[in-house]
């Protein structure tokens, strides 16, 4: 069972996030805060967290100063930060100080409960939206006539990986777990694939990244 401390200032909000959780019987919530002040305090009274879910806005302590003072306390838990905040500068300060995730508030559920359990077997995780709006690269648009062996656009490193898993028969959940990433961030990165080669289908794909000696 996967121990959660909620931590969101909005009442509301942070009902239907525990309603969220609670559907998945592996998720128990064991306490809930509506500042970073009273996080802290519960547990400094021995309270044993696997994992603190908080908002980045908050009274009195915010998310980020949540997360350096947990790690004094209790280093071991670790935080996921769920918020509407989707800048650059908030994501980057939030794993900078010790945080194992980083969510959009407008996630789904699944990716949600997915983001937890892997934060939980000890990995990192950041929203797809995130992920996939710093994935993409300008295609190439030199005029000069290209060899047939030659890339005419331009894929990132990721891509790349995604692409050999895809050609050798994998399901985007399968590459997702061998990635540690989600089925949805997978999806978005096939989705790519497809545009940037012009492919109509996986099969077309596959046979574009052979001929561009992207894959052997």
């Amino acid at each position: 069972m996967i121990k959660v401390i909620l931590a969101e200032d909005h009442i509301i909000v942070r009902n239907g996030i525990k309603a969220l959780l609670e559907r998945d019987p592996e998720i128990e919530v064991i306490a809930e805060a509506s500042t970073g002040k009273e996080t802290l305090e519960k547990i400094s009274t021995g309270l044993q967290a696997d994992i603190i879910l908080s908002d980045v806005n908050m009274p009195d302590l915010d998310g980020i100063l949540l997360i350096q003072e947990l790690k004094k306390v209790k280093p071991t838990c670790k935080i996921i930060i769920l918020s509407m905040l989707d800048q650059d500068n908030y994501v980057q300060q939030a794993f900078l100080y010790g945080a194992s995730g980083y969510l959009l508030k407008k996630a789904s559920e699944e990716e949600l409960i997915f983001a937890i359990k892997h934060v939980m077997a000890g990995n990192y995780y950041i929203c797809s939206e995130i992920s996939m709006r710093s994935m993409g690269l300008v295609p190439n648009t030199d005029p000069k006539p290209e060899r047939s062996d030659e890339l005419t656009f331009e894929i990132s490193q990721r891509e790349s990986e995604v692409l050999k898993l895809i050609a050798e028969g994998l399901t985007n959940s399968e590459i997702g777990e061998k990635l540690f990433t989600s089925k949805r961030t997978v999806e978005g990165y096939r989705q790519s694939l497809l545009e940037k080669t012009g492919a109509n289908n996986t099969a077309t794909l596959i046979r574009i990244a052979m001929q561009k000696r992207i894959i052997q």
